[in-house]
C-alpha cells in the first residue's frame, strides 16, 4: 500500500480535493463544478482518500476526517509556496532572498499570485510606471530602501503633503546620501505628523513597498548587484500583511529619526 505522503503528493485531483474540503462539506456536484473535474474522473481519487481515512462521506456530501484536516491544514502552505516559487521560478533561482527573515521564507506562499513587473532597456534607470502609478492611489505607503533614486525625495514629499501616511526605512548609507544631498526635503518631510523615518545599521538586501494596495519587492542578484529592472508584485491581502511584518520586522531593528 503506497505510503500517506504518496497518496496526498501523487495526485494534484486528490491534493485539490484535500483544499477544497476544508471550506467545509460539498456534494458531489459541488465538488465538480468547483474543481472543473468530471464525475468519473473523482470518484476513484474520493475513494482512495476513503479508504486512507482523509475524507468521509455523510449523507450526500462529503467532508473531511480529523486526520483529513490535520494534514489538509498543511498542506495548503505547502502548495501555495510551491506556486509562488513555481510561477516565478528563475527569478528565485538567480536572486539573493537572504535578506528576508527565515519565518517570512518559510510563508512566502502568502504573496499569492505574484508577478514580475520588468523595465525595457531604455527605462533601465527609471522607475517602474505602474510602480508609481499604484503608489499614489494608495492612503498608506510602507517602504524599506538601502538605494536612493533622485526622484523619491521629491516624490514621497509630495505624498506626505497630499495626506499619505507614510513610513519609511533606509539604510545608513542611503540615509546619508539623502541628507548630504536632499537636507532642505528631508527637513520638510520630517515635520509631517504623517511621516517617519527610520534609518538602519545593517544592509539590507533588498527593498520593497506595502500599501492598502499592493506588495512590491525588488531583490539583489548573488553577485551582490541590484536588479533596478525586475520588481515582484502581488495585490492579494495576504501579500499585504507578508509586506507588513516584513516592514515591522527592519522597523524594530531601526532608530527612528525624529529631526536632523
Amino acid at each position: 500500500m503506497p505510503d500517506l505522503l504518496s497518496i496526498i503528493t501523487s495526485s494534484d485531483k486528490r491534493k485539490k480535493l484535500l483544499l477544497l474540503l476544508q471550506d467545509g462539506p460539498k456534494t458531489l456536484e459541488e465538488m465538480r463544478q468547483a474543481l472543473s473535474f468530471t464525475a468519473t474522473g473523482m470518484l476513484p481519487q474520493i475513494r482512495i482518500l476513503e479508504e486512507r481515512n482523509l475524507v468521509k462521506q455523510e449523507g450526500k456530501q462529503y467532508a473531511l476526517t480529523e486526520i483529513g484536516q490535520m494534514i489538509a491544514g498543511y498542506l495548503e502552505p505547502l502548495v501555495k509556496t510551491v506556486e509562488v516559487i513555481e510561477r516565478q521560478e528563475e527569478f528565485w533561482r538567480e536572486h539573493d532572498a537572504g535578506a528576508i527573515p527565515s519565518n517570512l521564507l518559510k510563508k512566502i506562499g502568502e504573496l499569492g499570485n505574484i508577478q514580475i513587473i520588468e523595465s525595457s532597456i531604455e527605462e533601465l534607470y527609471e522607475p517602474h510606471k505602474e510602480f508609481l502609478e499604484n503608489i499614489l492611489s494608495s492612503k498608506k505607503v510602507m517602504g524599506i530602501s538601502p538605494i536612493v533614486h533622485p526622484i523619491y525625495p521629491d516624490f514621497f514629499l509630495r505624498l506626505a503633503e497630499k495626506g499619505t501616511d507614510i513610513s519609511l526605512i533606509l539604510t545608513r548609507k542611503a540615509f546619508d546620501k539623502i541628507e548630504n544631498e536632499y537636507s532642505e526635503m528631508l527637513t520638510q518631510a520630517l515635520g509631517f505628523r504623517n511621516w517617519s523615518l527610520y534609518v538602519s545599521d545593517e544592509d539590507i538586501k533588498l527593498a520593497c513597498v506595502g500599501t492598502d494596495i499592493f506588495f512590491s519587492i525588488s531583490l539583489f542578484f548573488k553577485n551582490g548587484a541590484f536588479d533596478s529592472r525586475k520588481d515582484l508584485v502581488s495585490f492579494d491581502e495576504s501579500a499585504l500583511f507578508w509586506g507588513e511584518e516584513l516592514f515591522n520586522y527592519y522597523k524594530e531593528r531601526s532608530v527612528k529619526i525624529e529631526n536632523l
